[in-house]
């Protein structure tokens, strides 16, 4: 037992040294607003948004020009030959002589340059159209991870604070058992207690100790939980200053009566956004059927030598352009495009029962974490008064024991009850929590 006595007697006093030693406080928007930049997820969220944008750029590329230059060399040195009649360029060979001849010289050369401009493709026109929304779904994408990250650390947060007043309490009422195992002592040397009274101290002080030690140890495993939430190293000490429980009825009441409105839900956003996308999928296909249109232009010089050292007279090379334009006109592909039509016209149907499911969902979810936040409500109010009358049965029998007309197993039977009266409560506190953050989220309500 005195070693247990130790270990509790060093955490109540080195706890306190160590926070106060390079410590960073943190309200819970500091935790938010920590997370948002140093969260991985969100970082990758934020990665996704820049990826998406670069993709959006290769798809505004295609309206683009486009200019290529190229250079050939080429060294013949097994051309090909054609089969002529000799007869046809000399007279002096008889006819019906066929004689094989090479057109190619030995070495030749060429460079150019190209350029293109799309004017009209329907598919690149709805592709350009729809980038804006395909960025918006980007974004829309990356603030559900920002939310879902918010959630978490919400919730670990508020947990937090509940464990370091679950520990204070833990703390004082040692501290109290203890002293009154002292007055036991001092009592049974003097023969007015017995040794049963001394005994029942001890045990108090071990399942006090005990508790205290869980605490400790749940307090650490918490703190490592909301560091990790936001991104923070886990060697880092902090310290929470949004500790106030009670400052926030208020703001859970008025929480309850909040309306639901679809648009502040993440996940409806998505799936309309979906819905967008698909339409413009459709139109991709429906444009497709139209011709493509584009013009181009070339330039260029080539020149044929029979010795290699002669592609270096520049002079002699001969220049060539080309201007036009080209018209593609789509006639069939085996009914590939009627069955894209056929696909995107489903999709679109099966988005829209989405759409349907997803309001349905909200509207459990918002159901559901509203009721379970008035009963939560309810139970902590109950657990509450109940808290205050085991303190009032607490002090009443800490009064009659000191004025010598009550026992010592009185006040431990009052303590007990106290602190099962306070882990009720924060029980029931630990349950408004996770339902606030529940009905935030299933509204939409929680955001950085």
């Amino acid at each position: 037992m005195k070693r247990i006595l130790v270990a509790i007697v060093s955490l109540v006093f080195i706890l306190p040294r160590a926070s106060a030693q390079d410590v960073t406080p943190l309200s819970l928007k500091d935790c938010m607003d920590y997370a948002m930049k140093h969260n991985y997820s969100v970082k990758n969220a934020q990665i996704d948004v820049l990826i998406q944008q670069a993709q959006n750029n290769q798809t505004l590329s295609a309206s683009m020009p486009h200019v290529n230059g190229k250079a050939d060399y080429n060294d013949f040195y097994l051309p090909q030959q054609s089969f002529i009649e000799g007869h046809t360029f000399d007279t002096a060979v008889p006819k019906g002589i066929i004689t094989p001849i090479a057109f190619t010289l030995p070495y030749a050369a060429s460079v150019g340059v190209t350029a293109s401009q799309l004017i009209f493709d329907g598919s690149v026109f709805v592709a350009v159209k729809a980038r804006n929304s395909v960025m918006e779904l980007a974004k829309l994408n990356g603030k559900v991870t920002e939310e879902a990250v918010c959630y978490n650390v919400y919730k670990a947060y508020n947990s937090l604070v509940i464990a370091y007043r679950q520990y204070d309490i833990i703390k004082k009422s040692l501290v109290f058992a203890r002293s009154m195992q002292h007055d036991a002592e001092v009592l049974k040397e003097n023969g007015f207690a017995e040794k049963i009274d001394v005994d029942r101290g001890n045990v108090q002080i071990n399942n006090l100790a005990t508790d205290s030690m869980r605490i400790a140890n749940m307090l650490d495993i918490s703190e490592q939980v909301l560091k990790f939430q936001i991104g923070m190293e886990l060697t880092k000490r902090i310290v929470l200053t949004d500790t106030s429980v009670n400052d926030r009825k208020e703001t859970t009441m008025s929480l309850v009566n909040e309306p639901e409105h679809y648009d502040n839900v993440l996940t409806y956003n998505q799936m309309k956004m979906a819905l967008k996308l698909n339409e413009y999928n459709l139109n991709r296909y429906q444009m497709s059927a139209l011709p493509t249109l584009s013009a181009f232009w070339a330039y260029g010089s080539n020149y044929g030598a029979i010795h290699a050292g002669d592609l270096k007279s520049f002079n002699k090379w001969l220049p060539s352009s080309t201007i036009g334009i080209s018209l593609t006109m789509p006639i069939f592909n085996g009914f590939l495009r009627k069955n894209q039509v056929t696909e995107a016209k489903l999709n679109i149907e099966k988005t829209k029962n989405n759409i349907e499911a997803v309001k349905q969902g909200i509207d459990f979810q918002v159901s559901t974490s509203r009721t379970n936040l008035k009963n939560a409500i309810l139970q902590t109010q109950s657990q509450h008064r109940n808290l205050d009358l085991s303190n009032d049965v607490l002090e009443l029998a800490q009064k009659k024991y000191k004025a010598g007309v009550g026992s010592s197993m009185e006040v431990t039977q009052a303590q007990t009850e106290m602190l099962r009266a306070q882990n009720n409560y924060f029980s029931a506190l630990l349950d408004i929590i996770n339902a606030e953050a529940d009905l935030k989220k299933a509204l939409g309500l929680m955001k950085p």
